[in-house]
């Protein structure tokens, strides 16, 4: 447990300096992604529609019965499933010791992601962050915290979801999660 409280506040810092981001200005940001719009989305407050260009620290509202896919290109793809609220960030800058990334914080929701190769994703959601093992495959996976507790399901490739009671590894077709769900809650994606 000792070993992993270091990550675990790192992320801790991560999470709260990103829900500090103010709407980026116009032109001011990296663009991150072209949108692909189904129902009722939201951009930094207002109406998105499919073409729209995502520029990185936006935050992306789906509405019950909508969802919005965010295509990276190369980088991958990120979809917020109906009724989620996410902030999306990229980092473009690659040195000998960092990686470029993307930073997905999932307030409430679900989100689907497919990561390209030589990218580190992380999805930060409550008290849990979760990434892929390697940055050399792709991976695919599922992270929801409708009920509280941060479930993931891993389509293909594999995931660590770090917590406050360590890391788990979650392979293609499994799922874990992390946390505690509210009583009788159920989560809006079956995972």
């Amino acid at each position: 447990m000792r070993e992993h409280f270091p990550m675990f506040c790192l992320t801790l810092a991560l999470l709260a300096g990103m829900s500090q981001l103010a709407p980026p200005a116009a032109g001011a940001q990296e663009q991150l992604g072209l949108l692909t719009v189904t129902g009722m989305v939201r951009v930094n407050g207002k109406p998105a529609a499919t073409g729209d260009i995502l520029v990185s620290g936006s935050e992306v509202q789906t509405t019950r019965g909508s969802s919005v896919v965010v295509n990276l290109g190369e980088l991958g793809r990120v979809e917020a499933l109906p009724s989620t609220t996410v902030r999306l960030r990229y980092d473009p800058i690659s040195t000998t010791h960092n990686s470029a990334s993307v930073a997905i914080v999932l307030g409430d929701g679900s989100v689907g992601v497919s990561t390209g190769e030589g990218i580190v994703f992380n999805v930060l959601s409550g008290m849990a962050a979760t990434r892929p093992s390697s940055r050399i495959q792709q991976n695919e996976f599922t992270v929801d915290v409708t009920c509280g507790a941060t479930s993931v399901s891993v389509a293909k490739g594999k995931v660590e979801l770090h917590a406050v009671n360590g890391v788990k590894t979650i392979a293609a077709g499994g799922q874990d999660t992390a946390g505690q769900a509210k009583p009788g809650c159920t989560p809006s994606r079956n995972l």
